[in-house]
């Protein structure tokens, strides 16, 4: 019996405006794995970003070192690389070296076959009136629901 593991990165859909979503394999040792299974990991600071033979990385992603694991165990924040097709790898890094967008991680989950896998964004970020607008429609919403509460 597994638990359902989904790591979210909530400040990226307030911080970026997301183009299109990809879901990425990661490449991870025994003990990374372990830990994420444990619900120890981070990815609110990382991003993704390409190295000079057009493999994507994600950095800054931080899990934790895994208890039980001595001499063998992980460094908390190394570069881990992402699973990709070399299409959708292609398509990616055009966007990001031609029209100035990024790649930020949204959310680390468990699959059904027990493997670790990371959703990612093609994402443009916002100026600050797009964040205000955001937080602005937020509030609106939230007003909204109570009004429709009193009322039933």
């Amino acid at each position: 019996m597994q638990k359902n593991i989904n790591i979210q990165n909530r400040k990226a859909r307030f911080e970026y405006e997301l183009i299109e979503k990809y879901t990425a394999g990661i490449q991870l040792t025994g003990t990374e794995i372990k830990s994420i299974r444990q619900s120890k990991a981070r990815i609110t600071e990382s991003f993704c970003e390409f190295n000079e033979r057009g493999e994507l990385f994600v950095v800054n992603m931080y899990i934790e070192e895994y208890a039980f694991g001595n001499h063998y165990n992980h460094k908390p924040k190394s570069e881990r690389r992402l699973l990709l097709n070399k299409r959708e790898l292609k398509k990616l890094s055009k966007e990001v070296e031609t029209k100035g967008n990024t790649i930020v991680p949204l959310n680390l989950f468990i699959n059904e076959n027990g493997w670790a896998k990371l959703t990612i964004a093609l994402a443009k970020g916002k100026k600050i009136h797009d964040k205000r607008q955001t937080m602005k429609d937020r509030d609106n919403k939230k007003s909204l629901a109570r009004i429709k509460k009193s009322y039933s």
